[in-house]
């Protein structure tokens, strides 16, 4: 993993909806850790700090440093709770991350080489049906993101779960569950304008055709 994160935090010991009020008009906001064979922890942490790490796609997908006071533990972002209509985190989840135990987190889709797609050089254009996956692995192998090579989309083509390279010691969760949860990720079609065109271009030509033969 080539960036890294380490969320500062302080111990909460006001809890309640109205210490949660007085956290937020500080301009923080409540968290909690969990998991392990730690009980769990009430934390605090400051708001615009927060915002600025999840500005970054990363953060999402990556095991985090959270430090509290002079300890540290490697945990990684579990929930968030935002605000319906202003741009404020209410509350997250943090979990404490094992060496030895898999993880399951859902990491970004990154589609390259979509210039060089046949389809689209055909005049397609490329859909994403989804931008991001659940995996499982050991904390060790977590990707920041998962590649998707398009330089071979053909025009009305797509590729699927199936057809992501995974990196070693990672498996997609959903094709666990069988090959028909094998779902499709990307497809390249032509615009709908230019295929209803292509249609009437077509049943005019026949039409044409038709006329001249009788």
């Amino acid at each position: 993993m080539s960036v890294s994160f380490t969320i500062e935090a302080e111990l909460r010991t006001d809890l309640g909806k109205g210490a949660s009020r007085r956290l937020r008009h500080e301009d923080k906001f409540p968290a909690v850790v969990y998991g392990g064979e730690k009980d769990p922890v009430a934390l605090s942490l400051d708001h615009k700090k927060m915002m600025h790490n999840l500005e970054n796609e990363a953060f999402y997908s990556h095991i985090l440093t959270l430090k509290v006071g002079n300890d540290e533990e490697q945990v990684i972002l579990k929930d968030l709770q935002r605000h319906p209509a202003k741009p404020r985190i209410m509350h997250a989840d943090f979990m404490r991350v094992n060496a030895k135990e898999k993880l399951h987190l859902h990491v970004p889709l990154h589609f390259i080489n979509e210039d060089k797609c046949p389809g689209v050089k055909a005049g397609g254009l490329v859909t994403h049906s989804i931008t991001e996956v659940e995996v499982a692995c050991l904390p060790q192998d977590l990707p920041e993101y998962l590649e998707v090579d398009l330089s071979n989309l053909e025009l009305d083509g797509s590729l699927h779960l199936s057809d992501i390279t995974l990196p070693s010691g990672v498996e997609v969760v959903e094709l666990t569950h069988g090959e028909d949860h094998d779902q499709a990720i990307a497809a390249v079609h032509m615009p709908r304008g230019a295929k209803e065109a292509d249609e009437e271009e077509g049943a005019a030509e026949e039409g044409g055709e038709e006329a001249a033969s009788e």
